[in-house]
């Protein structure tokens, strides 16, 4: 049964009423990100129509000669995606078109109408693919704020609207109950509703209710097909059409959300530095992804929620070398400056829980013919610095995204517990396999779920509680742990 959605049903505001030809519509809604104790920032995007396109045409597969010989001297060829002949990106099915215009943000604490912030209006930049960022301080520690997106032309009457809420993190010495989720792992073509999305968010919206939610890398996957997108136009239709999907966009409306990259949402499987992606560039690769989401001026970062937890976030493509580099001392997946904030702020760190989210594994295990994270025989010598440090330290756990199975695993020579997210939907689980598991895992299923961490004081004692999830939100695993 087709979902009744709040976006669907676009709430135009009377400023002196022109037609809905002229609107402009918040189709991919609201992204809320970065929050802390003070502030947090505000993403969004105009589109042309209140839906994408349910009538487009499909895409155009193609064989592409990369210039390259196969081990055997033959010629070596690559997929690509084209439209159809005098078709172009609108005809295309599920396509959004951006649209010019302003926008007004509108904000206050929950229930007190009496100090409403209105921001001025700010055009979207169609440089962007017609986005915004507007970021908001000044905010009020542990406290629910309401938000509310208006929309017009530029300097015109019709408007649309859209509304939220999220949660500011709370002081640093209050104890307070937190919980929050980690996904990974997206695929518009993989999605489980093919009406509504993927079905992890009403799950985790009813039946968890985080504070905040991580999203731990390869949010859209440009080396998959229809399309493959191998250039700027068709990645940001990727990005357009996932996150028009209606489970998403009330998600997201809703929950604050801290987004991490990895290879798929920055170029292709498996990418470092420099490399190319058919005309995509690397630089245009970090580029879209600022653009797409809430984001400050770092990609690695550290947040505080409460006395008794504090999550960092790690960027894993910008800084690594290539994987094909013999192994050593020099070859990095985190680059020297990020390794050394991390570790001296982990390390000095007074939260009674300290989480590290990786968007690849740095326990697993993982499979043998991987070569691309700290768990592969690649990275050893920075993967044994990393666990080293990591078991040394007390009551801290590593989350990870990437691999589209769910597992608790613990590294057998240092005691590093890892958990992974699973991959959004069942239909992308895979890789990995039963006959596979090893002592190190407490747990595995090859499946597609969601993962959620609980802090509490139970007699005044933190407790951390880590459970991982199925797609429609049935506990398939816990462990928790008092604090040492």
């Amino acid at each position: 049964m087709k979902q009744i959605n709040i976006f669907r049903i676009v709430t135009l505001i009377a400023v002196g009423m022109a037609s809905v030809a002229d609107a402009t519509f918040f189709t991919n809604g609201i992204k809320i990100g970065e929050v802390d104790q003070n502030s947090a920032i505000i993403w969004t995007r105009l589109a042309r129509d209140t839906e994408f396109n349910m009538q487009g045409h499909m895409f155009v597969e193609y064989e592409i000669d990369t210039g390259k010989k196969n081990q055997d001297g033959t010629p070596d060829f690559d997929i690509g995606s084209r439209y159809p002949d005098g078709a172009t990106l609108e005809d295309m099915a599920f396509s959004l078109p951006g649209a010019k215009g302003e926008v007004r943000l509108t904000y206050w604490p929950k229930g007190k109408m009496n100090e409403v912030v209105e921001k001025n209006w700010i055009s979207v930049d169609p440089n962007r693919d017609f986005t915004t960022q507007i970021k908001l301080t000044n905010l009020t520690p542990g406290t629910e704020y309401k938000i509310a997106m208006t929309g017009r032309k530029q300097g015109g009457k019709t408007a649309s609207m859209v509304t939220g809420k999220f949660k500011t993190a709370p002081p640093i010495d209050d104890v307070k109950d937190v919980t929050f989720t980690v996904v990974t792992c997206h695929d518009f073509n993989r999605r489980d509703d093919l009406v509504n999305g993927h079905r992890i968010y009403p799950s985790m919206a009813r039946i968890v209710k985080p504070d905040f939610m991580v999203h731990a890398g390869d949010i859209e996957y440009y080396d998959k097909p229809n399309p493959w997108a191998r250039n700027q136009e068709l990645a940001r239709y990727k990005w357009n059409r996932i996150f028009a999907l209606p489970y998403q966009v009330d998600f997201y409306r809703q929950f604050a959300t801290y987004f991490i990259k990895d290879d798929h949402d920055t170029l292709r499987n498996d990418a470092w530095p420099g490399q190319t992606y058919g005309d995509l560039t690397w630089e245009q690769g970090l580029a879209i992804y600022r653009e797409q989401v809430p984001m400050g001026k770092k990609t690695y970062r550290t947040v505080r929620w409460g006395k008794d937890l504090q999550i960092w976030m790690v960027e894993g493509r910008d800084y690594r070398s290539p994987n094909t580099m013999p192994d050593g001392p020099e070859k990095t997946i985190w680059g020297k400056e990020q390794k050394a904030w991390l570790f001296k702020s982990f390390s000095e760190s007074d939260a009674t829980f300290r989480i590290l989210i990786s968007p690849t594994p740095i326990v697993g295990p993982d499979r043998t013919t991987k070569n691309d994270n700290h768990a592969n025989a690649g990275f050893t010598y920075e993967g044994n610095e990393v666990r080293e440090f990591l078991g040394s330290q007390k009551n801290a756990f590593v989350l990870c995204g990437d691999r589209h199975w769910q597992y608790a695993s613990v590294d057998l020579k240092t005691g590093v517990r890892e958990y992974a997210a699973g991959a959004g939907s069942d239909s992308h689980a895979g890789g990995f396999k039963q006959s596979l598991r090893t002592e190190a895992h407490k747990y595995l299923q090859i499946k597609g779920g969601f993962l959620s961490v609980s802090v509490k004081r139970k007699q005044d004692t933190p407790v951390i509680s880590l459970t991982h999830y199925d797609i429609d939100g049935n506990l398939q695993h816990r462990e928790s742990f008092a604090a040492e």
